[in-house]
């Protein structure tokens, strides 16, 4: 395993030829499968095709879709407010239509592209499996399908899943770059988080201090505590006051140019129990074990073996919350996961969460993260590894 070392701040966006790449990809996959087209509509997909990001996703009443064609520059079908924005995209073919308009809210014109775009099998591909969703109302969904009879609307998942996967070294850059971010804040916890604070305003104090870092959003922070452990790692903060014998576990997922790091850690407030400790080193043996096995030619299952058995030789059993593990990049949570039953091949340019944890006390959970990037010769830490002992904050 190797460690990365701080680069130069890695610059915004990407050059054109980084598009072109990706398009590139898409559709030799699509010529593999036959289809003419694939049709995107969520965020995360668009701009990892076009560079376009907005926080104007966060509103529900405009869809917006992009036509990946198998050959060709990808078309944008967008509301005519998002006209000059996506302009200044690499994209020239963009189609617009006026919005809101819940009568026909882009449909027609949707369909008058793909029929437009798939002359030859007359098929079009949509990401419908695992972690992708329809950023449009059902009823639009099957209006679109219907309205397009002479066409075949096919799961396109594994298309969008392959690509995203693998991440170019510009994506890798940026994901480096906010993990250093986040793991300064990290080393800063001990001195913005003491005893007598609430929960809340411990992930307050948290929050404001890594957007000042630079980051573009933190969406994603949970600070939770309990009496020697934590009990539950999703939930909102409370009121609650920090004092002595907790611990604290802070799991973050903060942004930087559309990229995502998730990862997270733990702090005891003024003293920890000796079952608190050893559980902290059982976790985080089982992290290294799983850094460790996440090789080229593995798979995601190896992974989570090799966590399973650390934590069985310490008398816990792993993956009680399904996963011990999943990717990273346009989103704190991507494919694949870190699963048992996950077989997916461990490639070069894979970007990992590695987060064993386990239930050690009746109530009482213990969880780690670190992020790491899968290189050809093996394992690159991205996040900066947690403390081998577990932080006393007094």
């Amino acid at each position: 395993m190797t460690v990365s070392r701080r680069e130069e701040i890695p610059p915004r966006g990407f050059p054109v030829e980084e598009f072109e790449t990706r398009t590139a990809r898409a559709q030799k996959l699509l010529r593999e499968q036959a289809l003419d087209a694939l049709l995107i509509m969520t965020e995360p997909e668009f701009a990892y095709f076009t560079g376009f990001n907005s926080y104007f996703w966060q509103s529900p009443t405009r869809p917006w879709f992009l036509v990946i064609p198998a050959k060709g520059k990808p078309v944008a079908i967008i509301p005519g407010i998002g006209e000059n924005a996506v302009s200044q995209s690499w994209l020239d073919d963009i189609r617009v239509w006026t919005s809101p308009n819940p009568e026909d809210e882009g449909i027609s014109l949707l369909a008058a592209t793909l029929r437009e775009l798939a002359p030859r099998h007359r098929r079009v591909g949509v990401p419908m499996g695992p972690e992708t969703h329809l950023r449009m109302p059902v009823n639009d969904f099957q209006a679109l399908r219907s309205g397009l009879s002479e066409l075949e609307i096919v799961d396109a998942t594994s298309i969008v899943r392959d690509l995203r996967m693998v991440k170019s070294e510009r994506e890798i850059a940026k994901l480096a770059h906010i993990c250093s971010i986040v793991s300064d804040a990290y080393d800063n916890v001990p001195n913005i988080i003491r005893a007598g604070m609430s929960e809340r305003e411990a992930r307050n104090a948290f929050r404001i201090d890594v957007l000042s870092r630079g980051v573009d959003s933190a969406p994603y922070i949970v600070t939770t505590s309990a009496r020697g452990g934590v009990d539950d790692a999703i939930r909102f903060p409370s009121e609650r006051l920090l004092s002595d014998g907790d611990v604290v576990f802070v799991d973050t997922g903060a942004e930087i140019d559309g990229y995502y790091s998730d990862f997270d850690r733990n702090f005891a407030i003024g003293s920890a129990s000796r079952e608190t400790r050893s559980a902290y080193d059982l976790v985080y043996r089982a992290t290294g074990s799983g850094i460790a096995a996440a090789v080229p030619g593995a798979r995601m299952s190896d992974v989570w073996l090799a966590m399973a058995e650390v934590l069985a030789s310490g008398g816990a059993t792993g993956g009680s919350v399904g996963r011990m593990g999943h990717g990273v990049g346009l989103r704190n949570t991507e494919w694949p996961s870190v699963m048992k039953t996950d077989k997916t091949i461990i490639r070069p340019g894979m970007v990992l969460a590695i987060e064993p944890g386990f239930e050690f006390a009746p109530g009482k959970i213990m969880l780690h993260e670190e992020n790491i990037v899968v290189r050809e010769d093996g394992p690159q830490l991205i996040s900066r590894r947690a403390a081998p002992e577990l932080p006393v904050i007094r």
